[in-house]
């Protein structure tokens, strides 16, 4: 920057009578302020002081214009008139944004040698700066608690000194604003805790207290706790490749038990790229970064993302219902805040991204709760999940802003019809699988997580395959359980349903040897309300030309569950689940896991009067059995098949937004219920009655056109 005496001091005198800042000094004073400045221009696009510096001058600006930055990111221009710089020098502290010219600058400036002359010098004319500067420093401030108070809504601030608060079987009175994590232990049996819930309500363990309220700790061997642990390292790894290289586009894809896929494009050498990657977000972590919470407006977040080529998120803002978004940022990068994160970085460590299968996946490392429940499997890649991407790319719904920017467009019939006609069009490609080796098949066996829609599925398939010309034939697992005198008990001491050794397998072997034989078999029952097994009480069966038996259940794809008898290749398994799910931005997208939690919801409380906070409650239980008794066997299917449908979310919430608001605040599980109400509310709704009666989403809504 060039340093020069006052060219014009009258106008100098003129603009800074008229500045914010010196206003309220005379002109005579300013006068003799000026004896102490030196004018300084600086070209367009010159740092003019940095963010994190040691601050030793004051600036004025007598023309030109700048623009002030944090943290990388714009927050404000600055204009003749205005002064930056003075905090730093009249507290000590370090310069808190950064100053850009933004078109040539011709400043004022004050720098700490001369300010110390002048308070030597002019003691008195010292002080009228200081007064001038720290009121208007009063002024910012009471103009950044109107915004506050306005993005809070018009929420008044609190105005009691201290709150109470329980924390478990403890009430404790603290001073209000204390954050939540100074009353909560840093770990629960052995586990990190990674959030809190205030009020049974999950928030980031920096939020302050200050209403009267309880406190709880969120472990990460929590569900909830895992996926924000989750979500904190996957902004870390954004932020990590977009310090690498800007023009990499990397998102989180899907999760795959205990990988989270990332998808990536402009990297040639994956190998090389998942190195470095993992190696500068441990830098970052390293440094123990404090995580960011802001409150921006609509408008200018959506600017934001345009700008940094986030299409996703800018679209899903255009129905965001509220005026103000909450965003949150390591540093470098912001995202959209769906959730709690950590407080900071000290906890992300272990985690490593590697190269496989042609892109990138992100493990969590030993702390992954998953890691004991997965043992080396994941749900099995198929080619419907990519053709299921692609028909999806060709209609332009990537997102779930897309999709409902599509909806708005008036384009959701169109929308229904080409989901359903996929599914259609893939249940009869399996079928034509089937016909194809109708010669040696003679059992297909099915399996699916809980909620994958297999009931549904199953008749849709017997219809297909009855138009090829084949008789399916259903067999029921259910009437095999033995004895309830006798069925194993889980490490819970509580029978075990789930377990293989739960059935008769020695009478299923038997009769299926005797069916495949040619027999006419007296198939079993089960008495469930008396907890009895009838080995001959069911409907009698027999297989002629051209009949499948059909058998489903958890086992289904588990050797051990058929064992040697049909013979090789008489056998077809297939496994059924929903595997795609749309990205909300690059770091957050529909849970698979949340999509069938919401369908099992719904379900239950239609017909089984089970409401969703039982529902959410056995929820780990369920994924325990099928992580034991489901996931370790997938790779024994012969055709995968994705029950998604890219509308389900928006129809679900019709019903999911009444149940999910009847779990009570108090409940364990309403910190679930609150994340999945938030997560349906992000959908444009679409009404039940576009729903075809044959689609999977009756068999959990009501309304299928089949008799179940």
């Amino acid at each position: 920057m060039g340093i020069s005496r006052i060219v014009d001091e009258d106008l100098a005198v003129e603009v800074l009578s008229r500045s914010s800042s010196l206003s309220v000094m005379s002109v005579e004073a300013l006068s003799h302020l000026l004896m102490y400045l030196r004018q300084v221009e600086a070209p367009p696009g010159e740092v003019v002081v940095r963010e994190g510096e040691v601050g030793h001058d004051i600036y004025f600006i007598l023309q030109g214009e700048a623009e002030v930055t944090r943290g990388r990111t714009p927050i404000g221009l600055l204009h003749p008139g205005q002064q930056f710089g003075a905090m730093a020098v009249l507290t000590g502290h370090v310069r808190s944004a950064t100053i850009i010219a933004r078109t040539r600058l011709v400043l004022l400036r004050l720098h700490l040698d001369d300010w110390e002359e002048l308070k030597a010098a002019e003691p008195a004319l010292a002080v009228q700066v200081v007064e001038a500067l720290f009121a208007q420093a009063r002024e910012d401030l009471s103009h950044v608690t109107e915004v506050v108070g306005a993005l809070l809504r018009g929420r008044s601030l609190p105005r009691a000194v201290e709150v109470q608060v329980q924390v478990g079987d403890q009430t404790k009175n603290v001073q209000t604003g204390t954050r939540a994590q100074v009353l909560l232990p840093a770990e629960v049996d052995g586990s990190p805790v990674v959030a809190a819930l205030l009020n049974n309500k999950p928030v980031s363990l920096d939020t302050p207290i200050v209403t009267a309220t309880t406190l709880a700790p969120m472990p990460l061997s929590h569900w909830e706790g895992r996926a924000i642990y989750a979500r904190s390292l996957g902004l870390l790894v954004l932020d990590a490749a977009h310090e690498l290289d800007p023009k990499v586009k990397l998102a989180f894809g899907p999760s795959r038990g205990t990988e989270q896929l990332l998808l990536v494009q402009g990297v040639t050498d994956l190998q090389d790229f998942a190195g470095r990657l993992t190696a500068n977000a441990e830098r970052l972590a390293a440094g123990e970064l404090k995580i960011r919470h802001e409150q921006w407006l609509v408008d200018e977040a959506r600017e934001y993302f345009r700008t940094i080529g986030w299409a996703n998120a800018e679209l899903l803002l255009q129905t965001f219902r509220g005026s103000t978004v909450p965003l949150v940022s390591w540093g470098r990068l912001y995202a959209l805040a769906f959730g709690p994160f950590l407080p900071d970085t000290s906890l992300l460590r272990g985690f490593k991204v590697e190269a496989a299968n042609g892109g990138l996946v992100l493990q969590l490392g030993r702390v992954d709760p998953r890691r004991n429940g997965f043992p080396g499997s994941r749900p099995p890649e198929s080619a419907m999940a990519a053709e299921h991407l692609k028909w999806m790319t060709v209609l332009g719904v990537d997102s779930v802003g897309a999709f409902n920017t599509l909806c708005i467009n008036g384009q959701v019939s169109t929308l229904l019809r080409v989901a359903e006609g996929f599914h259609e069009k893939q249940i009869g490609r399996i079928a034509d699988t089937i016909a194809d080796a109708r010669k040696r098949l003679r059992i297909i066996s099915i399996a699916g997580p809980s909620s994958s829609g297999k009931t549904t599925f199953i008749k849709r398939l017997s219809v297909q395959l009855r138009i090829n010309g084949l008789t399916p034939i259903s067999l029921s697992l259910d009437d095999y359980y033995v004895d309830r005198e006798t069925t194993p008990k889980g490490e819970d001491g509580k029978w075990d349903f789930e377990a293989l050794e739960a059935l008769n397998l020695p009478l299923l072997h038997e009769h299926l040897k005797r069916l495949l034989a040619g027999e006419t078999v007296t198939l079993a029952r089960y008495d469930f309300k008396a907890g009895k097994s009838h080995p001959q009480g069911g409907q009698q069966l027999n297989l002629t030309p051209g009949d499948l038996l059909l058998i489903e259940g958890i086992h289904g794809l588990n050797p051990k569950l058929l064992g040697d008898i049909p013979e090789q290749g008489q056998t077809f398994k297939i496994f059924i689940h929903p595997a795609t799910s749309l990205p909300f931005d690059r770091l957050s997208r529909v849970s698979a896991t949340d999509l069938r939690l919401l369908r099992r919801i719904i379900r239950d409380r239609h017909s089984r009067g089970y409401s969703a906070a039982d529902n959410i409650m056995q929820w780990p239980n369920v994924q325990a059995g099928e992580r034991k008794h489901i996931f370790p066997f997938q790779g024994e299917a012969d055709a995968v098949f994705d029950t998604s449908l890219v509308y389900e979310p928006a129809v679900l919430k019709v019903y999911a937004e009444r149940y999910l608001l009847e779990v009570p605040r108090a409940h364990p599980a309403f910190a679930t219920a609150w994340r999945l109400r938030h997560l349906v509310d992000r959908f444009v709704a679409i009404y039940p009655d576009h729903v075809p009666p044959t689609s999977i989403i009756r068999e959990f809504i009501g309304g299928s056109g089949f008799e179940y």
